[in-house]
């Protein structure tokens, strides 16, 4: 399993939002991504989950180009901005309806993924009665209760005490460790290297540093 980015470049309304981009991700690697707030970032994310398409270039996974031969990756998971659910559904119920769309996973896995990011899978308290803490932690749950190939986490650790954080940690090592690519973004620094494995900085839409970190 890997991702290429080839010479991708998007324009939105005459302006470039992401540049001449290059990169290549490989399993079993968590890669950082670096960068001010409107920096490219989240668009980078947005364009690996196929939400969007290049103005030119390409995204391959697999060898499969993205928007072409198939319009999203075939296993991935992704919490991008803030996460939103139906408001008034409990946590387990979200997830419960989430996963009837591929119907890959049941219940037992449900809950032991609620009960991994820290909450309780019989807690019937409502989304929209969630603390942000919470539902960021329910976020994060839906992005790897399948345990995708890919994993595409815009601040994960947003919102989190310490103890959230921890979480956090030993959850990417986890899905590391079993040979996904996993991919962060973190305005937190020393968390983010503590984190990754290499990491790529991004200014004005374009990869401007790249980053091997000692191995873990």
């Amino acid at each position: 399993m890997y991702i290429e980015i080839k010479n991708f470049n998007k324009t939105i309304k005459g302006a470039s939002i992401l540049e001449n981009v290059n990169l290549k991700f490989n399993q079993g690697k968590i890669y950082g991504l670096k960068g001010k707030n409107g920096s490219g970032k989240t668009m980078l994310m947005r364009a690996i989950c196929g939400l969007i398409l290049p103005t030119s270039g390409c995204i391959e996974i697999d060898g499969e180009v993205l928007g072409k031969d198939i319009s999203f990756p075939k296993s991935i998971g992704a919490l991008i901005e803030s996460p939103s659910f139906i408001s008034n559904y409990s946590g387990f119920k979200n997830l419960k309806i989430i996963s009837q769309i591929s119907n890959k996973i049941g219940d037992e896995e449900i809950r032991k993924t609620i009960t991994s990011v820290g909450l309780d899978p019989d807690d019937k308290k409502k989304f929209k009665k969630y603390s942000l803490g919470m539902k960021q932690r329910l976020g994060i749950a839906c992005a790897i209760m399948e345990s995708p190939e890919i994993i595409v986490l815009d601040e994960p650790i947003n919102a989190l005490d310490e103890k959230g954080v921890l979480i956090v940690r030993d959850i990417l090592h986890e899905h590391k460790n079993r040979n996904a690519i996993i991919i962060i973004a973190c305005h937190d620094k020393e968390e983010l290297e503590f984190l990754s494995d290499e990491i790529y900085t991004i200014e004005n839409g374009k990869i401007i540093n790249h980053k091997i970190l000692d191995a873990r």
